[in-house]
């Protein structure tokens, strides 16, 4: 069974009982609910008691269990640019805002990246009398870019210069 084969097992499953993801990252559990749903999903990996919390709420084999567990291939499954027009509306954020973000996050922190790997994002639903809002928190360690070869005085990393 292939991991994209593995995906479409659960989200039967899902349908055929009507669960909500809210309802199965509960069971789950362990963390975000947004990396629980990635994991069902096929793009994030459940640690092994998650994995047999997942198995025993699906009914899921041994070897379907321990591929809960492994490291999937992240990205796979989206065209680029995405034709989804939720995911999209994503991809376009980071088009239009993207160097906005970049410069003002180089200014604060300097030369460097946002980490996606130690990150926390959160979605929270906001009431407003023209229509709830969905609310998006990321937060991710600053990662400075070292600059190999540095001698003297000269920085290594490319933390923000006083």
């Amino acid at each position: 069974m292939t991991r994209g084969d593995l995906t479409e097992k659960l989200l039967d499953i899902k349908r055929e009982k009507g669960w909500t993801w809210k309802y199965i990252c509960g069971e789950i559990g362990g963390m975000s609910p947004i990396l629980v749903t990635g994991a069902i999903l096929g793009q994030m990996k459940l640690t092994k008691p998650q994995a047999a919390a997942a198995a025993k709420l699906f009914g899921l084999s041994k070897s379907e269990e321990t591929l809960l567990n492994e490291v999937p291939m992240r990205g796979t499954g989206t065209p680029m640019p995405p034709t989804d027009p939720l995911i999209y509306r994503f991809y376009e954020l980071i088009m239009v805002n993207g160097p906005a973000l970049k410069a003002l996050i180089e200014e604060e922190f300097g030369d460097g990246i946002m980490s996606a790997i130690d990150f926390d994002m959160d979605i929270t639903r906001k009431a407003d009398p023209k229509g709830d809002r969905v609310a998006i928190a990321m937060t991710g360690k600053f990662l400075p870019f070292k600059y190999y070869g540095a001698s003297g005085n000269d920085l290594a990393y490319g933390l923000k210069e006083a």
